[in-house]
């Protein structure tokens, strides 16, 4: 694992229960938005999934996005916390927005 992909996982470790984060907001955090597709394949290599929690990170555009385990498992992990998904969208986006 590179110095990069353990940095998004470690600023995915921070995102609690019923809240997310986008892939966005991850690049922005680690210095480039342009970094969202590098953000993406990082968490894509996550190889614990239970301690690592990246199905907390969503796509900007209020999107669930994609998911090692499929999106109706990234969807029910979602759902288990509170978070409200209407078809592949998440309800009430900015009020589950975590702040880093």
């Amino acid at each position: 694992m590179t110095d990069f992909e353990q940095r998004v996982l470690d600023l995915v470790k921070k995102v609690p229960r019923g809240k997310i984060a986008t892939y966005q907001i991850l690049a922005l955090k680690l210095g480039k938005k342009s970094l969202c597709r590098a953000v993406g394949n990082a968490l894509n290599k996550n190889s614990q999934l239970l301690k690592i929690p990246c199905h907390r990170v969503v796509r900007s555009d209020q999107k669930v996005g994609n998911y090692r385990l499929g999106l109706a498992k990234k969807i029910d992990l979602l759902q288990n916390e509170g978070i409200i998904i209407r078809g592949d969208k998440i309800a009430n986006f900015a009020s589950y927005l975590y702040r880093f």
